[in-house]
């Protein structure tokens, strides 16, 4: 394991299957500190993870770039959830972590789930952030098609082609997410996520590793036989607008509720005046994500000022089944 460190903020690379995976770190290197696996999105890197680091600056935190994004990108499939786990695993054991609070935003929160299901010794307890509950799509839709309605913009960005970081960057400033949330951390993420030269700088996520584990995140077995055997406390922090700023959020209400019902370690906490990125990006996200590790550590699972608990279900939760899968779950 090589490390790069930049005043308090520094790098390291883990060796993985097919070759190193990046990890961005921050807080104290005494190994008695408690740590904070911190497990990034779909196209995005580790430095999702910065103004969360400010806020929480005793513990070890630990957040790679997954496999084929970031500084992660050579990486070679195969993808998956359980091939990012896999990842985590090695990451933890090359730390010399023995446990730790795992926090996943958006596809990491899917990862975060599987790994705690394969690694139950690794995981103290799940901060799920807008993710790791099924999606609500319709049935039958093709993976590409799944790829459109959750993703859109920032899965068709991957295929693009950008003539300097100003013009990345003004891509970003356009993007309702963050037109009206542009700070700091979000510039220097975007300048991040860019790989090549000048004229002809790309993302650097891999577009076969998003297509990948989209496929596999919303159709594959790992997500729901992990949910079904879920142990470990696990809160789920819900955006209630969506990617692109749109009042619909990537889970309704209901939807988080029912999951809440069926899973006896699931809690729902509903995050106010946030969208899928500045719950995790922006204030009072990171705020509120900051103080639910907190609570994690604390084991005392109380909401934060700037976060509510969902309200009551409309409808009767569905009884747990008994077996490897979780109840099928009308999307509404």
């Amino acid at each position: 394991m090589s490390e790069h460190s930049t005043g308090g903020y520094r790098t390291a690379d883990v060796a993985v299957r097919g070759g190193a995976l990046r990890c961005g770190l921050w807080g104290p290197e005494d190994p008695a500190a408690p740590v904070l696996l911190a497990v990034h999105g779909v196209t995005a890197s580790h430095k999702t993870w910065g103004l969360v680091a400010a806020r929480l600056p005793q513990l070890r935190i630990i957040a790679p770039d997954l496999r084929g994004r970031g500084r992660s990108n050579d990486l070679p499939g195969p993808y998956g959830m359980a091939a990012h786990a896999e990842d985590l695993a090695g990451v933890l054991r090359a730390f010399e972590v023995e446990s730790a609070v795992v926090a996943g935003h958006s596809m990491g929160a899917f990862v975060s789930v599987v790994l705690a299901h394969r690694y139950p010794q690794l995981v103290r307890s799940l901060i799920l952030i807008d993710g790791g509950l099924p999606l609500q799509v319709p049935a039958g839709l093709s993976d590409d098609e799944v790829i459109e309605a959750v993703l859109g913009p920032a899965a068709e960005r991957l295929g693009t082609r950008y003539a300097s970081r100003e013009a990345y960057r003004s891509f970003w400033k356009q993007h309702p997410a963050f037109a009206r949330n542009w700070n700091p951390l979000v510039e220097e993420y975007v300048d991040y996520d860019l790989a090549g030269e000048e004229p002809g700088l790309r993302p650097a996520t891999r577009f076969e590793a998003m297509r990948d584990d989209t496929a596999d995140l919303n159709r594959g077995p790992e997500l729901r036989a992990a949910l079904a055997a879920l142990a470990v406390p696990a809160l789920l922090l819900r955006a209630p607008r969506g990617l692109m700023d749109e009042p619909a959020g990537l889970y309704t209400e209901a939807h988080a509720r029912r999951w809440e019902e069926a899973l006896d370690r699931l809690t729902v906490w509903n995050v106010q005046d946030v969208n899928h990125y500045t719950i995790v990006m922006d204030a009072p996200g990171a705020g509120v994500v900051a103080g639910a590790v907190a609570a994690a550590l604390k084991a005392l699972p109380e909401p934060p000022a700037a976060a509510s608990p969902a309200t009551p279900p409309m409808t009767a939760a569905p009884a747990v089944s008994t077996g490897a899968s979780v109840p099928s779950l009308d999307i509404g």
